[in-house]
């Protein structure tokens, strides 16, 4: 008996130490700076990073001048936007980004979404981050945002909505998802 509890701490010591080495320190708010581009954020991001400069310039006006489409706000809320994780792959350098990713935080904002819940990960020019969070979800175009609900992808927005409006794209992909999982339910 003394043998198996000795074996069995001896074994939850070196399980510790494994889960402490593979713990990956992620190091947010990144900067740098390069020769053609000039200052630009690279890897996971807060979205307090995007007041400062130089990206307040592009971030506040268009986030502060973007009306909101209210009918599809009443949508999010009501299809639980907030219980979905979201990842945002964006450019510091890149004018989609910076049309609608601050778009995508005004919207965010007025349904409450929790800060908890979304990532922000800003890439280079040849869409790559410190992480390498990037070949994992396959980004090949900034911005692209992607809903998870359960470990699971719902569905993206990639480079610019469809329907002109990233909350009536983010509707219709809530949607798709809730059908999917009646369908999974019922077997149809």
């Amino acid at each position: 008996m003394k043998k198996i509890i000795t074996n069995l701490v001896a074994f939850s010591a070196l399980l510790m130490t494994v889960q402490q080495i593979s713990a990956q320190k992620v190091v947010v708010g990144r900067e740098v700076e390069t020769t053609s581009d000039g200052k630009m954020l690279l890897g996971n991001q807060l979205k307090e990073k995007f007041l400062e400069a130089p990206y307040a310039d592009w971030y506040v006006k268009e986030h502060d001048e973007y009306a909101l489409d209210q009918k599809a706000i009443s949508e999010l809320r009501k299809h639980k936007i907030n219980s979905y994780n979201i990842v945002v792959f964006m450019g510091t350098w890149c004018e989609d980004s910076h049309r609608d990713f601050p778009r995508l935080m005004k919207i965010l904002e007025e349904v409450k979404y929790p800060e908890s819940k979304l990532t922000i990960i800003a890439v280079n020019r040849k869409k790559e981050s410190p992480t390498g969070d990037e070949a994992r979800y396959n980004i090949q175009k900034v911005p692209t945002i992607i809903l998870e609900r359960y470990g699971k992808e719902a569905g993206r927005i990639i480079e610019m909505p469809t329907t002109g409006y990233i909350e009536r794209d983010l509707v219709e992909i809530l949607k798709k998802d809730d059908t999917s999982v009646i369908k999974e339910i019922f077997n149809k």
